[in-house]
């Protein structure tokens, strides 16, 4: 038998590759529905792709720890941002890592830190490969690299049902520790879009959003305690459920990214599976009254589960609506208690916003708005590597900004990203054929809300990462330029250092420098994100 392999360019596993055929078909109903993409190309073999040759040495005393093959080298050389996607597909692997390291344990991690420090190269700890902002690509120069990948410490070590925590290792995957907590009953309720292949240790280092749209929107919320490996020894935090006791040694190493140490493991909060749900949909005609709406249901003390937003042009994209009309979806849930006067109290605030509600659901996702959507969510990673093929150029990015300031941020945003693609693909901004620019909100919150752009254009074969560059920055100065933040729950990488740069304070720069400093003072870990040395 041989092992299922995930695609050494895109999303997924090599089986999961659309047959020739399908392309076809899939570039005649793009090109019918935006008005672009040309014809199909095919991306380039993996036995076709050249590597340079590997920097490095297996050390003779530390077994199979460390792989130097073909395969392993490439599908560790980039993370999932467009321009990585649309790289890989062209065969353009410019900064692959010299070895690849699969530690079992936390005494190999040491090892390979120990060796790796001796032999003056980088360590970038890989998680499930799903940064979307350059954080796992070895962009370094001269300078040899290791990937460090987790993925084999993957289990949950412990369960506490009274407190309803578990210590869950920082490979593990969201389906296998989903797989393991229903074992007892659990869940941890971690969702964002990349739940299929990220990791616990991915979303910590890189405080993911998941789940809710409400109350516990980032993994942050949901840690107890993290556990981490440094280059000066175990970093390992006091299991609590609060504490004043000083600065929070878990929140310096969330969002931390992999520079002051490997998360090798965390207690999280966990909870009973469901028992209770309700949605619904409800149609705006204007997507500034909906945002009221939505702003009302924020600061209403009902904290729905989902509460996202999507502009017209966002719901005709996902098939949640045809267009016409902008779509709130809206959830409830509950382990333990009925959510029907919940939803219904929601949806009496959003027809006095003007909404006009859809049926009520209590089952699983059916065809209608709510489940057209989830199912569009969970598809648009595997979309996107189809768009590539066809010659589309298909982009995200998100933000956050406080209800005050989100008109006028909302529509500076909008106009000038619709520029700015408009201007780097060639064509007009509007007509048929323009490119596409959409919104829809991830996460709501009392005092302000996370919007989320995607943008679709045709896309320049052979210069489409120029061209994204182009876009990237200009909707990454609309952002910072607009007083909003440069991600929301994205991180920072390398491709938003720049930005995160102005929106940093300098002496917490300063002080995240020093941090660093002391336990990595080699600077071997993941440079080049958050910071230098």
């Amino acid at each position: 038998m041989t092992e299922r392999r995930l695609k050494h360019w895109g999303w997924g596993y090599e089986d999961q590759a659309p047959t020739a055929t399908q392309l076809r078909e899939a570039a005649e109903g793009i090109r019918a529905r935006f008005g672009f993409g040309g014809e199909v190309e095919k991306p380039v073999p993996l036995a076709e792709v050249e590597l340079r040759k590997a920097r490095l040495k297996a050390p003779s005393g530390l077994g199979g720890l460390f792989s130097d093959a073909h395969y392993e080298r490439v599908s560790h050389s980039l993370g999932s941002a467009y321009r990585d996607v649309v790289r890989g597909f062209y065969g353009k692997f410019e900064n692959p890592p010299d070895l690849v390291a699969f530690p079992g344990d936390e005494s190999e991690i040491e090892a390979v830190l120990s060796w790796a420090e001796a032999e003056g190269a980088a360590v970038i700890p890989f998680g499930g490969g799903t940064s979307v902002c350059g954080g796992v690509e070895p962009r370094l120069g001269e300078r040899p690299s290791v990937s460090l990948d987790l993925r084999r410490l993957d289990r949950v070590l412990e369960v506490d049902a009274e407190s309803l925590a578990a210590r869950i290792q920082a490979g593990a995957t969201g389906p296998g520790l989903e797989d393991q907590l229903r074992e007892h009953g659990l869940t941890l309720r971690h969702f964002p879009q990349s739940f299929e292949y990220a990791t616990l240790g991915g979303w910590i280092a890189t405080r993911a959003g998941g789940h809710f749209a409400t109350l516990e929107t980032h993994i942050d919320d949901l840690v107890e305690s993290v556990r981490a490996i440094t280059p000066r020894g175990t970093w390992e935090s006091r299991r609590l459920p609060g504490s004043g006791a000083g600065p929070s040694p878990d929140r310096l190493l969330i969002g931390s990214e992999g520079i002051l140490g490997v998360i090798a493991e965390s207690w999280v909060r966990v909870r009973p599976r469901l028992g209770f749900k309700a949605s619904a949909s409800v149609a705006f005609d204007d997507f500034g009254v909906a945002a009221g709406a939505v702003r009302a249901l924020a600061q209403s003390g009902l904290h729905p589960a989902n509460c996202r937003l999507l502009d017209a042009s966002e719901a005709e994209l996902t098939g949640a609506g045809a267009g016409s009309a902008n779509l709130l979806i809206l959830g409830f849930e509950s382990a333990h208690h009925p959510v029907d006067a919940a939803i219904d109290t929601a949806l009496e605030i959003a027809r006095d916003h003007g909404g006009n509600p859809g049926e009520v659901r209590t089952a699983g996702d059916g065809d209608d708005a709510v489940g057209q959507w989830r199912g569009a969510f969970l598809l648009a990673p595997y979309l996107r590597d189809t768009f590539v093929a066809c010659g589309v150029l298909s982009e995200t990015f998100e933000t956050a900004i406080t209800w005050d300031r989100f008109e006028e941020f909302h529509a500076t945003v909008m106009e000038t990203a619709r520029r700015a693609v408009a201007e780097a693909s060639g064509v007009a901004a509007d007509g048929p054929g323009a490119p596409r620019v959409s919104c829809r909100f991830t996460h709501v919150y009392p005092d302000g809300v996370a919007p989320y752009f995607t943008v679709l254009a045709p896309a320049v074969r052979g210069g489409e990462v120029e061209q994204w560059d182009e876009v990237k920055a200009a909707a990454s100065e609309a952002l910072i330029g607009a007083g909003g933040t440069i991600t929301h729950h994205h991180a920072v990488g390398r491709d938003h250092r720049p930005w995160y740069d102005r929106q940093r304070p300098a002496p917490f720069a300063a002080a995240l420098r020093a941090a660093k400093a002391e336990l990595d003072p080699s600077g071997m870990l993941n440079p080049g994100v958050l910071i230098d040395l």
